[in-house]
């Protein structure tokens, strides 16, 4: 054999036509195995140099390696370029077409009871205020003898309570929180104490199950001056800056003297509307400045320490704040309603 009968050029056109039509990763790997596999047409043509005439064997073997070089370097190339276009076609077979109109899934909401709530929660510790949690089932001594309501007292039956049996009930106020405190700590004292209350008690603004939060304040020479500056923070807080507040003598059994609180109406700025019933003023919560019997009920000396305390309906302030005239709209949960808060 000589290098006329190895017909190499012939052998390279036909591997250059099979890449060109090499469509497909498959096709491309068929084409190397026939080209460079044990049986290849390269892989036997290396093995016809021992029938080469000595003389042309280096020849021949670098005229065969250089073709082999060649092909490997086009095959190598175009597998590149076949697996770039075979991971495209995959990309565009799986792609998720971003111009259709899909359902969006719903978002929830913060319940907009709690949103008030964490709202006057966050303005009360940002003036140094704590907050303190009691009990929901309660003694009668902390929810009512503590606070000056001794069993024969009248302003019980201004409070339908829910007893569980003797001296054991579900509390009718948030105020026990602040004898536990008092009686724990010693002033000067500042806190808060937001939570349930039962009342058997039910109509379009009252529920059985309702929210309040308590706030109390002990420490020397605190005046009554102290308590209005503190509620018209409050209440320009929550209602807007140019909110005024007006105190109307109330009673109280664990406050004297006691107030009713009353803020201008943040509808129609006092000129008299459906929200206010056409006074000006709404109604938003009762304080006062804390008994002495409390105070002695505690350990604290009245004559030392005084103190000033707040209780205002979370209900109704979120009912006020919201536009909402049913409290049974908080407790329903209708998602048509809990949307309009998002």
């Amino acid at each position: 054999m000589n290098l006329e009968e190895l017909k190499l050029d012939e052998l390279r056109a036909d591997a250059l036509d099979k890449l060109r039509r090499a469509d497909s990763e498959k096709a491309l790997s068929e084409l190397k195995t026939l080209l460079f596999g044990k049986a290849g047409t390269l892989t036997a043509l290396m093995r016809t140099l021992k029938d080469i005439p000595p003389e042309q064997k280096p020849q021949a073997g670098k005229l065969i390696n250089d073709v082999r070089v060649e092909l490997i370097e086009l095959c190598n190339a175009q597998e590149k370029v076949l697996h770039k276009k075979a991971i495209d076609a995959a990309l565009n077979a799986e792609s998720a077409d971003l111009t259709i109109d899909k359902p969006i899934r719903a978002v929830g909401a913060i319940h907009p009871l709690n949103q008030i709530r964490k709202r006057l929660t966050d303005y009360f510790v940002g003036n140094g205020y704590i907050v303190y949690d009691s009990p929901e089932v309660e003694t009668d001594y902390y929810n009512f003898q503590a606070l000056n309501i001794p069993p024969d007292h009248p302003a019980r039956d201004m409070q339908d309570t829910f007893f569980i049996n003797d001296g054991i009930l579900l509390r009718t106020q948030t105020s026990g929180g602040q004898v536990r405190l008092m009686e724990q700590y010693k002033p000067p004292l500042k806190m808060i104490c937001p939570g349930r209350v039962f009342r058997n008690d039910d109509d379009s603004t009252h529920s059985p199950v309702f929210h309040q939060m308590e706030g109390l304040v002990v420490d020397k020479n605190v005046t009554l001056c102290d308590l209005k500056g503190t509620l018209e923070g409050f209440a320009k807080f929550i209602f807007g800056d140019d909110t005024v507040i007006r105190f109307r003598p109330s009673y109280f059994p664990f406050t004297e003297p006691s107030v009713e609180v009353d803020v201008s109406c943040f509808n129609c700025h006092g000129s008299g509307c459906r929200v206010c019933k056409n006074t000006g003023w709404v109604e938003i919560l009762g304080a006062g400045m804390v008994n002495r019997k409390v105070l002695e009920n505690c350990g604290i000396d009245p004559d030392e320490y005084h103190g000033f305390a707040f209780g205002m309906g979370l209900d109704r302030i979120t009912m006020i704040q919201c536009g909402i005239n049913d409290i049974k709209q908080l407790w329903e949960n209708d998602v048509r309603f809990l949307r309009m808060f998002r």
